[in-house]
């Protein structure tokens, strides 16, 4: 007689189970969009630099107390609640609940003060806001106050800025690094966590959804609304190759691809497979951007020459190519917003070389080689190179081109160093329309402490950065405006180069992309 065992009766239980169930089926595998980016991350503090691909994965990972709506109207993101005093000088905010760090804790008052402390040393909105800042005070872990010592009007604004530097909020501990060394730690407050196991500079980095963040319910407008992780992981992969990137899109091993060079668009337009288009309304400005600090670009004569020579029609039919994704614009603020304007805009405008050469003459240019940092990996950057040394060759400047990719040039331009020790004299770039709406944009800083690379130095232009933050009505920031500008102009900060528009293209089971200045992952899914 069969004696039936407790390990018996385990058995028999486990097959009567499996019997119930049916057969086990297969684990559901994780979604993942596979996204070619613009450029290669190798800078990932976004506050640190201003590289837009830091920018990017900033977005992912981190959070943002505001953010902007299509229409540039700051929203709520972190923030459930806020209230301005009477006498505008007091204004209280509350957290949303729920707000929790990749790590498990909650988000809190602290951790806000210290990343707006950290971003408001880099960065020139920030800048202006801890100027007319009191002191920020935590009421308690989730309320917190800025005091200001004045009414500023761009508070909001501040804190909700779309580009770089965006003001992320990351934990205190992370946001106490000295604002002009990188953080080392890389945990957020967003949608996704950055995978570091997986990082492989140059090649490929990996975000993996996070499950605890808490989206606000609204639809997605632009950065504003809900942002809902749809997908398990985002995989960017990293080709210095166009073409390879753009046959890897036709042939399915990727599903996005960011900036694909201009005169890969006939292609990918003809592909049934692939939708092309327009994502940023507002479009591009395109930088040559001088280093004040170093011969022969410490002359303000000798950079006005310079710029006299660069035709933007030149840079966007050598660069951008097909009219339709480009337009002249001789405002340092985007043509089509409500500041656009072209006082002092003749020396932009001249575009001759012998009038160039002439004001090169005129300015004693001495032969110091020019040092131009050539962005090989990125199609547009490196013809704008070429571009500007053949227009400085042709007005009688000596030249050197030097090659490297897009993120090493990020870290050298950081250095103030001579030529000898590896600093530079030029290097392009593009800000997008949305980061160069006003004159608060570090672009435009004429405080060598605390602006951009490049570092003028210019009284009068911080004055009218500063009248323009204070200013109550449109008329009185416009004139503000209008005398940045001539600042810029007079000063010879920048060549502007023209406005143009890169085109996105995916594949056509990609869903739910945002329309927007900035590239933003979330809501995005594969059907």
């Amino acid at each position: 007689m069969l004696r039936w065992t407790r390990r018996h009766v385990l058995a028999a239980a486990a097959v009567f189970a499996s019997v119930v169930a049916g057969p086990a089926l297969p684990a559901q595998a994780e979604s993942v969009l596979r996204v070619i980016p613009h450029a290669d991350l190798k800078n990932l503090d976004p506050i640190w630099t201003t590289a837009y691909i830091s920018r990017n994965h900033g977005y992912l990972i981190y959070d943002t107390l505001f953010v902007m709506n299509e229409q540039f109207v700051p929203q709520p993101q972190m923030v459930d609640t806020y209230e301005v005093s009477d006498d505008k000088l007091t204004w209280t905010f509350k957290l949303r609940a729920g707000l929790k760090v990749h790590d498990g804790a909650d988000v809190t008052s602290d951790d806000v003060i210290a990343s707006l402390k950290r971003w408001g040393a880099r960065d020139g909105m920030g800048q202006q806001l801890m100027g007319a800042m009191g002191e920020m005070v935590a009421v308690d872990a989730s309320t917190f106050q800025f005091k200001l010592k004045e009414p500023y009007g761009l508070v909001l604004e501040s804190i909700g800025k779309i580009s770089s530097n965006v003001p992320f909020i990351m934990p205190k501990r992370v946001a106490e690094t000295d604002p002009f060394k990188q953080i080392e730690d890389y945990t957020g407050s967003g949608p996704f966590v950055f995978v570091k196991e997986e990082w492989v500079p140059g090649s490929k980095v990996v975000y993996k959804k996070f499950a605890d963040y808490k989206p606000r319910s609204e639809a997605p407008d632009a950065a504003s609304g809900g942002k809902i992780a749809k997908v398990d992981r985002v995989e960017w992969t990293y080709f210095p190759d166009q073409t390879t990137a753009m046959n890897a899109l036709i042939n399915g091993e990727v599903d996005y691809f960011e900036s694909p060079a201009n005169d890969l668009m006939p292609l990918l337009e003809a592909n049934e497979g692939i939708t092309v288009e327009i994502n940023d309304p507002l479009g591009n400005i395109g930088f040559s951007r001088f280093n004040h600090l170093l011969p022969p670009f410490d002359n303000a004569d000798v950079r006005r020459a310079a710029i006299m020579a660069m035709k933007q029609d030149d840079y966007m039919q050598g660069a951008v190519g097909d009219q339709k994704f480009w337009k002249t614009c001789y405002s340092v603020f985007p043509c089509g917003t409500p500041l656009q304007n072209e006082t002092g805009s003749d020396v932009m405008k001249t575009g001759d070389l012998e009038k160039a050469k002439e004001a090169l003459a005129a300015a004693n240019y001495d032969g110091t080689p020019v040092v131009i940092m050539q962005p090989t990996d990125i199609p547009l950057l490196s013809a704008f190179s070429l571009i500007t040394a053949e227009k400085l060759r042709n007005i009688g400047m000596k030249v050197d081109v030097q090659a490297m990719d897009w993120s090493t040039l990020t870290s050298r331009r950081a250095k103030r160093d001579p030529v000898a020790d590896g600093g530079w004299n030029i290097f392009h770039t593009w800000w997008i329309g949305a980061d160069v709406i006003d004159p608060m944009a570090i672009a435009f800083s004429g405080d060598p402490e605390k602006g951009w690379f490049g570092w003028p130095k210019d009284a009068e232009l911080e004055a009218a950065r500063s009248a323009y933050a204070k200013a109550t009505t449109a008329e009185e920031k416009k004139a503000s405006a209008e005398k940045v500008q001539e600042r810029l102009w007079a000063i010879g900060a920048s060549g502007h180069l023209g406005q143009f528009f890169v085109p996105v293209a995916y594949r056509n089971n990609v869903k739910g992309l945002i329309k927007s200045p900035v590239q933003f992952f979330w809501n995005m899914e594969l059907e």
